[in-house]
């Protein structure tokens, strides 16, 4: 499979004749993006893990190990879990009579898997190719080079390695982001385009960052920068980005779909609960507090505490 073939292969299972019409594709599937594992996952507070819902454990669980490349760390008939280097990423709870969660409701619009490297992107990359995964776009946002799909029950996956951090703009507490036409000749140029050499996710890789669906931005911008403690680096039209230690963001929150999105059916599949983790105990100890001044409802959890957003969206505070 020559370069050429890779692009044409993924541009058909981007289901687009165009790199334009798959960078418009990004732009819905996210608006602005970005992730990385030697930063994101070293700033004080950042994404641990996700546990989602599913109906039908089997395939989905397959589909995180055969295309993700993640490992099976535990399996059972009511649960699996996934990760990367040892480090557990992924936890699927079969739910088979659940109910499917809207696109129209609060939850989770997509799971960002940051790759150590651009060239463990564009090994995946190539793998997607060869296997012939559906893609939903693929876009360069300046602060990273990303590439969108689903799981078999339609939650969102976003798969992408950061640019050096050296190279973001940043202006008054503001990074440039945006939705640009990924060069897929050039990312793919880094491995061979024959043959797959993508057994399996790297040992580094984890999860960048994790974007949702809200009910109504100013709520939710309230709750994740005042009570939970992310810094805002960004808005846009319908969206917001947050982050920890000067990252591009660690959360993305947009009403695309979902404004006005009442609480949700913790009974229906989808996002059950991510998890930040918490580097010093001082700052654990300082989020504690100002959740329970700001009146938030805590319950204990191995490691942490647990508190929901106005939506029902249950988000985890493990310390380290």
């Amino acid at each position: 499979m020559n370069p050429d073939m890779t692009r044409r292969t993924l541009l058909q299972m981007a289901g687009a004749s165009s790199l334009a019409a798959a960078a418009s594709a990004a732009a819905r599937a996210e608006g602005s993006a970005g992730g990385g594992p030697t930063f994101a996952n070293r700033t004080p507070m950042r994404v641990g893990m996700v546990t989602l819902r599913v109906r039908k454990l089997d395939p989905v669980a397959d589909f995180y190990r055969d295309v993700i490349g993640l490992a099976v760390m535990e399996r059972s008939a009511t649960a699996a879990t996934l990760g990367a280097g040892g480090v557990k990423l992924l936890v699927l709870e079969a739910r088979p009579d659940a109910a499917e969660e809207s696109k129209r409701a609060a939850g989770l619009y997509h799971t960002a898997f940051l790759m150590p490297t651009r060239k463990d992107l564009a090994r995946w990359l190539v793998h997607a190719a060869i296997h012939r995964v559906p893609l939903s776009g693929f876009a360069d946002h300046r602060v990273s080079e990303s590439v969108y799909l689903d799981d078999p029950e339609g939650n969102g996956i976003e798969v992408y390695a950061d640019r050096d951090p050296a190279l973001w703009q940043w202006n008054a507490g503001t990074v440039t982001m945006g939705t640009d036409q990924l060069d897929i000749d050039d990312l793919v140029s880094l491995t061979d385009t024959k043959v797959s050499d993508y057994a399996k996710a790297p040992d580094g890789m984890r999860i960048g960052h994790m974007h949702l669906r809200v009910g109504d931005l100013a709520q939710a911008g309230l709750f994740y920068r005042n009570t939970i403690g992310f810094d805002p680096t960004r808005e846009r039209q319908g969206a917001a980005f947050l982050s920890s230690g000067r990252y591009h963001h660690h959360l993305g929150l947009n009403v695309w779909q979902s404004a006005g999105a009442g609480r949700r059916d913790d009974k229906a599949t989808g996002l059950a609960w991510f998890s930040l983790e918490i580097e010093k105990p001082d700052l654990f100890a300082a989020q504690e507090e100002r959740l329970r001044n700001a009146g938030a409802e805590v319950v204990a959890v191995t490691g942490g505490i647990e508190v929901s957003d106005p939506w029902g969206t249950r988000v985890r505070l493990i310390g380290l």
